[in-house]
């Protein structure tokens, strides 16, 4: 059987070229440290490739938010911490001067400059803000939101913020909550009229037992009145009034409303304190995942040198052996043209 000089070129041809096909491949893979540099090389691969690096996109931006919120969370919880010492301080001076037998006109008209000062202190820590953010706003940020009379002219919003897939938390606490023993009373609305139902809804009494008529059980009914509304800016100049009159009255009566503020602003910095433990644990999720995906990433991306370099060392003596087999193969003579 006569193989002609063509099927022999062709045959040399086709060997070389995929021999430095396979050597152009490994020198990429040794150039680049990974064996997955263009989609034709795993397409599987690359496809959980770009998945491991879209998560490791979302991660970064889900740890950027969290150390947002936590570090607001942080300046709302020093806040109220300042704002619970002015309160244990200003119970401290009602005690001292609500008997006349340790006080007298004088030394109430005395500290009464100090209550003075104290208010102006948390008036300045309700409006304390981070950059040009004021904390305890709600969602109205760009305004003071808490007036020099002790008004809240802020709102009641939460700003949401994405700590991990489809996880929200909240990065705020509205000031209508925190200088608030009972913020919801002035805003719900009169129980008088109303069906079971809204009433319910509005919190302002229990489930009613009715009967098989329709009416009402006996003993059925609201819980009772609800407890008062107490604000803290309201109380301070409460007792700057009672000592500035010398009324032991009114500075006694400060006593317990200041325990309820007190006990509020306690509640309000375990709430921050729940939501910074969130916030951190989530924290870490995203760091553990990152780690895993990199680790992940790494198998699948990048290259073995020890293999790849024994592998184009192999690839090298291929190439050099196919050479030679094609010097000798075509030394074509006269003899083997007179064939």
């Amino acid at each position: 059987m006569r193989v002609s000089d063509n099927t022999n070129f062709g045959l040399v041809r086709e060997t070389i070229n995929r021999t430095k096909g396979r050597m152009e491949k490994l020198q990429t893979q040794s150039a680049t440290l990974k064996k997955v540099n263009t989609p034709s090389d795993d397409p599987v691969g690359s496809s959980k490739i770009l998945e491991i690096r879209t998560d490791k996109v979302n991660n970064e931006q889900f740890l950027m938010n969290a150390k947002l919120a936590e570090a607001q969370l942080n300046n709302s919880e020093t806040a109220l911490s300042e704002l619970a010492d002015i309160v244990v301080r200003a119970k401290e001076i009602a005690l001292q001067q609500a008997s006349g037998a340790s006080a007298n006109d004088e030394t109430r008209l005395a500290v009464a400059e100090e209550i003075t000062q104290m208010y102006q202190s948390a008036i300045g820590t309700a409006n304390r803000r981070i950059g040009d953010r004021y904390v305890f706003g709600g969602y109205k940020t760009d305004q003071p939101p808490v007036t020099v009379d002790g008004k809240y002219v802020g709102d009641d919003g939460q700003m949401m913020v994405e700590v991990g897939r489809d996880v929200f938390i909240a990065m705020n606490i509205p000031g209508h909550e925190a200088f608030n023993t009972n913020p919801g009373v002035e805003s719900r609305p009169a129980d008088m009229g109303e069906s079971p139902e809204l009433q319910m809804r509005a919190g302002n009494r229990a489930p009613a037992s009715y009967s098989a008529n329709g009416q009402p059980a006996k003993g059925a009914g609201a819980i009772g009145p609800q407890a008062e509304n107490v604000n803290v800016f309201e109380e301070l100049q409460n007792l700057r009034i009672g000592l500035l009159t010398s009324d032991t009255d009114t500075i006694r009566n400060t006593l317990e409303r200041f325990d309820l503020i007190h006990g509020r602003l306690n509640s309000m910095r375990a709430k921050i304190g729940s939501r910074v433990n969130g916030l951190q644990t989530m924290t870490q999720s995203l760091e553990r995942q990152n780690i895993t995906n990199a680790q992940l990433g790494s198998h699948l991306e990048d290259a073995d040198m020890a293999q790849v370099v024994s592998d184009l060392a192999k690839e090298e003596t291929v190439f050099r052996s196919a050479l030679q087999s094609s010097n000798k193969l075509l030394q074509p003579t006269l003899m083997e043209f007179l064939k």
